[in-house]
């Protein structure tokens, strides 16, 4: 880390521009703070998504249900779901409540607590797949859904700023994945990745 931790406040989320939230994501730290346990992460991609209006998006047309009602929260929110069955997937909430802006967060580089987070993966060692892809790193950081609704200005989990910027070249700008069947809105450039850093989950062709 390069500096002092900084939470990111209220204001930060509260924003109109999902995008420019995305992209400012990346290289602030997700820390989650369990019974005694720190684990935290550098964030090294993550995907926008434009709430009404984007077929990629739980909230498209305005549809609202038990399992999506967390990303119409207040900016600064949690909306956690189960991708597969399987894998538990941790989003921002952005925006003013009751508009379900939200930035998925896809991969991790991995800071503090990397024992704990072995240790949550049954994993003997570390390798670039302990917080590579969302599944991953919520695994790690033992975020799950039971987390979802819950609020980012917490001391349980939050997220923070030490200062790190990258400049322009060093952020890619992509579609995102697994987002085939959103039709044209698949092609929308809504990833963003740290180039060349080797937790940013591999893009299937």
């Amino acid at each position: 880390m390069t500096g002092t931790l900084k939470k990111l406040g209220e204001a930060f989320y509260d924003r109109a521009d999902v995008l420019k939230i995305a992209r400012e994501l990346l290289g602030k730290i997700l820390v989650t703070r369990f019974d005694g346990v720190y684990t935290s992460g550098r964030i090294v991609e993550t995907e926008a998504y434009a709430g009404v209006g984007d077929r990629a998006s739980h909230a498209f047309g305005g549809k609202r249900t038990a399992r999506s009602e967390a990303i119409y929260g207040a900016p600064g929110e949690i909306y956690m779901y189960i991708c597969y069955g399987m894998h538990h997937l941790f989003n921002v909430v952005t925006n003013k409540k009751d508009i379900p802006h939200a930035v998925l967060i896809r991969s991790l580089e991995p800071l503090q607590g990397i024992s704990a987070m072995l240790q949550r993966t049954g994993k003997p060692e570390l390798d670039y797949t302990l917080t590579r892809g969302p599944g991953n790193l919520s695994r790690a950081l033992g975020l799950n859904k039971q987390h979802s609704g819950g609020s980012l200005l917490s001391d349980e989990i939050y997220i923070a700023d030490d200062g790190l910027k990258y400049k322009k070249g060093q952020i890619l700008v992509t579609k995102r994945i697994g987002v085939e069947s959103a039709r044209e809105d698949a092609e929308r450039l809504y990833r963003f990745i740290v180039v060349g850093n080797p937790y940013v989950s591999a893009r299937k062709s």
